[in-house]
């Protein structure tokens, strides 16, 4: 439903992996924290030696957190569909080990099977953290956006209006659900949506794009412009920037 919602996948599967710590630390002469760290720093800016780095650690009993930045490295290397295999293995094996962290690593698996466009991989994976987890909010959203992705915008929707209703302070749930609404037809609850979002966080440049769209589909081009022009003000050089530049060169054609 996000005009770059690739990037924000990526974006969040690489970044969430930077806060884990997948199993705990041994008594050992290496500090296994602080090489998990710095490996997956090091996929940031030289993945393909990252993952080199990380086959060794596993070798030498890296375990969990070696594989996991592994995949991370096959994910800034944009193998995805490597990535989500290795990931989906590793949930499973996270999961026979009794893991807490098993959900963080399923939603990491649903995101890259998202990025490798494997829509029914994706859902089933992301259904399957549900199962362990219902009614989780994060999880509905996620799932949300591989239905939107699979062009199923009516599933999108009910999970999307399900997560509101349970934390209605949501703005990105407001944002993605005024998309589900526009792509099911009614321009008039999408626009609802993204007003509300934008009440609550003015600046949410996603929710500026949306509304926008919304605007120029209702035939108010002087307030779409307006929401893009102050998107390009907020982040000119982003993704979000360029998808308002666009939208703004698009409404400009004669």
């Amino acid at each position: 439903m996000a005009v770059h919602l690739k990037h924000i996948i990526l974006a969040s599967l690489v970044a969430g992996s930077a806060i884990m710590t997948l199993a705990p630390i041994p008594a050992a002469a290496r500090n296994d924290k602080e090489e998990y760290e710095a490996c997956l720093k090091l996929t940031k800016r030289e993945p393909e030696f990252a993952f080199e780095s990380a086959l060794a650690w596993r070798d030498q009993g890296g375990g969990f957190p070696a594989r996991h930045c592994a995949a991370v490295a096959l994910v800034e290397m944009k193998k995805f569909h490597i990535a989500a295999s290795r990931l989906e293995k590793l949930a499973q094996d996270m999961r026979d080990a009794g893991s807490p962290l098993v959900i963080t690593m399923l939603i990491q698996t649903a995101n890259a099977w998202l990025l490798a466009e494997d829509y029914s991989r994706a859902n089933a994976v992301a259904t399957a953290a549900l199962e362990l987890q219902p009614n989780d909010v994060d999880l509905l959203i996620d799932r949300s956006r591989i239905l939107a992705a699979a062009e199923n915008y009516q599933d999108a929707f009910n999970d999307l209006d399900l997560a509101i209703r349970l934390d209605p302070t949501r703005v990105d749930a407001l944002i993605y659900r005024a998309a589900a609404w526009r792509h099911l037809g009614n321009n008039d609850r999408a626009f609802e949506d993204a007003d509300l979002a934008l009440s609550l966080y003015p600046d949410q440049v996603d929710g500026l794009i949306e509304r926008g769209i919304i605007y120029r589909l209702k035939g108010e081009n002087d307030k779409a412009r307006a929401d893009w022009q102050r998107v390009l003000e907020i982040t000119p050089n982003s993704q979000a920037g360029e998808t308002a530049r666009r939208n703004l060169e698009k409404m400009d054609v004669k």
